[in-house]
């Protein structure tokens, strides 16, 4: 067997990565653009987030900066589950930035900030041969043959590859800038024809297995202004598989002789798409035919799913970020073309839910976003209202004495009073919730005030947007309608800010309730187009409203992450008996729970009658007893089955 069969890696790609800062201005000049979202970058690493998300298992070889940046890009590759040991931190160089911008559909100013960065000095000497060579395939790109020491490295990965069997791709990613050809203003001039550059390309075409350009792209390796005769000149020199994008109009793919016309090869058309940004489209578009190729489809395949995959990335405000996963892949494909709204909606959903990161199996969350509580506890024992901050960071070090790193245990914080401690949670593995809701508001308002969207842009990514509704589905209908509108509003902020929304959910406690009246409320919101990412409920005995919960969320988006069940500040004892029924349902992660938790010990704090190590030990105490009996309850289920299938 060959090393890169015996259990190694897909596909390997070796050259730019970079941090993409994208103008979020839409429509104006570079020069205008106010504020700009922040991406992982650079063409092969973004095929090798494509690739991975497309299924395939994938690795990297690259440089970073010892910076924050570096520290980025890193931090998004080891969620995307990219093997990350080609990956060296450099100390001496920077990593590399992009500042980019989209004008309209034909205009995309690009300005590359590269000089002696980190990626330019890839060194061989410092990846591992076993692992290189574990590979099926290494993905090399035409930028990291501008220079002599990556373009050394990049030869002699070829080499290591190939002398294990391995086959070799090239993305030509031909940048005029990157190679000193144009001023440093044209980032996005896609072709200069060049003797030199031809002549530097033209040395790995022998090597290759397959070969992917932009016709641009064609022209300068084959040495030709013409298409036909720079793929003529290229088939001459290699018996690889060569495949033009020919963007919207799809690909041709040519396995045998180059035709006197395009036409006349294998043209797998595209796909009919709204453009919104052509970046990233052809990293994304190697990342699907890889994808096919290696799993041994059909070239006409390959090119289909190559042509579905940068048609959805063309729709979206990134390059990495944007690319498909498999499922979205698949369902992209079994739409009938041209999409209407409803299907681009699913998409985006399935996008959304498919690249959210880490699952949660189990979620115990200390819920500490309690204002008004705190201030009327403060305010009756004529406590000073700034030691509320104090205490919420206490409550952090409880969960952190329980925890030990566990990514299972999270905290709710407020911005008012939990800010400090959401600083420090916001350096650990926990989920973080961060309510939106002013307290007790009904109709729903947000104490952002009116603008939602605009205050979640100023919130850490890894913040879980929390909203607590009181809601009931048979409310008089312009109190109903109201609250709704409201909820429909912050969904769509949350989905354009990148935050995951916990949506919980409270009926009055003045209005009537059945088996179906939660399971109703969730649905309505369904039909709506509310979709969130985490349903926060009340906790209940009847495992008949359960039932029809789990059935609600399962209709309507089974890739939900699922249900925390909340306290209302219940004793102990009743929280239990909740748990032992929900517990039974897989929609169920765990608990966020409260001032069952910290009220007693908040009060004894507040008076001075507890320390802070007392405080802190006596809510860890409360938490473990929780955390202990709902791992116990969930397995209880588990272990049942277990016994059932054994008989």
């Amino acid at each position: 067997m060959d090393a890169h069969t015996a259990g190694g890696l897909d596909v390997i790609t070796l050259g730019r990565s970079s941090v993409d800062l994208y103008g979020q201005q839409i429509g104006s000049r570079l020069e205008d653009m106010a504020s700009f979202a922040k991406y992982v970058g650079g063409s092969p690493t973004n095929t090798a987030i494509g690739a991975a998300r497309l299924g395939l298992k994938a690795g990297l070889i690259t440089r970073v900066g010892a910076d924050h940046m570096g520290r980025f890009i890193l931090e998004a590759l080891h969620r995307e589950g990219i093997d990350t040991r080609g990956v060296v931190t450099d100390p001496a160089r920077l990593t590399a930035l992009v500042l980019l911008g989209i004008v309209d559909k034909e205009t995309f100013p690009l300005i590359f900030y590269r000089e002696n960065c980190a990626d330019m000095a890839i060194d061989m000497a410092d990846i591992d041969p076993a692992w290189l060579a574990s590979a099926r395939a290494l993905v090399v790109d035409g930028t990291h043959l501008s220079q002599p020491g990556v373009y050394a490295a990049s030869l002699e990965a070829i080499r290591q590859v190939k002398a294990a069997g391995g086959k070799i791709a090239f993305d030509i990613d031909y940048r005029p800038v990157l190679w000193g050809l144009t001023s440093r203003d044209m980032g996005e001039q896609r072709y200069v024809a060049n003797p030199e550059v031809t002549q530097r390309l033209a040395v790995v075409t022998p090597l290759c297995d397959l070969i992917i350009g932009t016709e641009e792209e064609v022209r300068i390796l084959g040495g030709s202004d013409d298409v036909i005769t720079a793929l003529k000149a290229i088939r001459a020199a290699t018996d690889a598989v060569l495949v033009c994008k020919l963007g919207a109009e799809g690909c041709a793919i040519f396995d045998g002789a180059v035709p006197d016309r395009i036409e006349d090869g294998l043209v797998v058309p595209g796909f009919p798409i709204d453009i919104m940004n052509v970046l990233g489209a052809g990293d994304a578009f190697s990342a699907g035919f890889l994808r096919g190729w290696l799993g041994g489809e059909d070239l006409a395949t390959c090119g289909r799913w190559a042509n579905a995959c940068g048609a959805l990335v063309v729709t979206r405000h990134s390059c990495a970020p944007a690319m498909p996963s498999f499922e979205e892949l698949q369902a992209f494909l079994a739409i009938r073309h041209p999409m209407s709204p409803a299907d681009q909606a699913r998409l985006d959903h399935l996008h959304w839910s498919y690249t959210r990161h880490r699952d949660y199996e189990a979620l115990m969350i200390l819920a500490m976003d309690h204002r008004f509580q705190f201030e009327e506890m403060a305010a009756d024992l004529g406590a000073d209202m700034a030691r509320i901050s104090a205490f919420k960071r206490l409550a952090l070090r409880a969960v952190d004495s329980l925890a030990n790193g566990s990514a299972a245990f999270g905290v709710l914080l407020d911005g008012r009073y939990g800010a400090d401690a959401l600083s420090e949670a916001g350096h650990t593995t926990y989920w973080i919730g961060r309510p939106v809701e002013v307290p007790k508001s009904r109709p729903l308002r947000f104490e952002t005030g009116a603008d939602v969207g605009l205050e979640l842009n100023t919130w850490p990514a890894n913040q879980v947007v929390k909203c607590l509704v009181l809601y009931h589905p048979d409310d008089e209908e312009t109190l109903r309608a109201e609250q709704e509108r409201q909820l429909v509003i912050l969904f769509d902020a949350c989905r354009k800010s990148g935050h995951e929304l916990l949506l919980e959910l409270i009926l009055p406690p003045d209005m009537p309730a059945d088996k179906t009246t939660r399971s109703r409320g969730i649905q309505r919101l369904y039909d709506l187009g509310i979709k969130p990412d985490w349903w926060k409920l009340e906790p209940v005995t009847d495992p008949c409203i359960w039932e029809n919960i789990d059935a609600a969320i399962a209709a309507n988006d089974p890739l939900c992450r699922g249900v925390v069940v909340l306290g209302l500040s219940a004793p102990e004892d009743e929280l239990l008996r909740a748990f032992e029924v929900a517990a039974r349902f897989e929609c169920v992660k765990g608990f966020a729970i409260g001032r069952t938790i910290f009220h007693d010990v908040a009060a004894r704090w507040l008076k001075g009658e507890m320390d802070d190590a007392g405080a802190v030990e006596a809510m860890a105490s409360k938490l473990s007893r929780l955390v202990t009996a709902w791992r116990d309850m969930r397995r209880r289920p588990v272990l049942a089955s277990l016994k059932e299938s054994v008989a």
